[in-house]
């Protein structure tokens, strides 16, 4: 199947190009991101992503915008919505906003599929990307093919380091750098962690 792959950086496509390649499809890259900043981080991680597609023979195509105040206008309004009260609106915005132009990217230029390499972070919000992704993929009529690569996530690192990829600290965006750094975040980050670590190896 011929499939478009969303990059959300070098490092997290490393598991997911090798294992989508394993299964025996036919792999593009998409590097849509509007919401990493500032915009220093943001060159760095898309040269990153050349780099590593150049490494893996991955065909790529890259967004070079950088959207800042559209990402701030977006997330700040996700976050004063009534209707998006569940945690994180933000995050489910800047979701659906990379699989959105994903998908429309994807059916514009003949893929079967598409899908992202999100889905091997365990530091993302799964079940709210999961569920973005499939109402999109009815939304525009085209397939979401739909892995957990999770329990690549390891492996994943191994290959980023092997490749001597640049491998960035943080998620993406001003909010996610803040909550990096916090130590009241990472204490509950730590206590998620945990939780997500025995639910998948249960």
């Amino acid at each position: 199947m011929k499939v478009l792959l969303h990059m959300c950086c070098g490092p997290c496509s490393c598991y997911p190009v090798k294992q989508l390649r394993a299964e025996g499809h036919e792999l593009s890259g998409y590097f849509f991101n509007p919401n990493i900043h500032p915009y220093k981080e943001f060159k760095r991680r898309f040269d990153t992503a050349i780099e590593f597609a150049e490494k893996v023979d991955l065909p790529i195509q890259i967004d070079r915008n950088y959207q800042l105040r559209d990402f701030l206008w977006r997330a700040l309004s996700a976050e004063k919505r009534e209707e998006t009260l569940t945690e994180k609106p933000r995050c489910r915005m800047c979701y659906a906003w990379r699989l959105h132009q994903t998908a429309v990217y994807a059916k514009e230029n003949g893929f079967d599929a598409f899908t992202s390499t999100l889905f091997v972070s365990p530091y993302q919000l799964h079940d709210v990307m999961k569920d973005v992704a499939e109402k999109i993929s009815r939304a525009e009529n085209i397939p979401f093919l739909y892995e957990d690569f999770r329990l690549g996530w390891n492996e994943g690192v191994e290959i980023c380091e092997n490749l001597n990829l640049y491998r960035q600290p943080y998620c993406g965006c001003i909010f996610s750098e803040e909550e990096r750094y916090s130590n009241r975040w990472k204490k509950e980050h730590k206590k998620k962690m945990k939780k997500l670590r025995e639910e998948l190896q249960g």
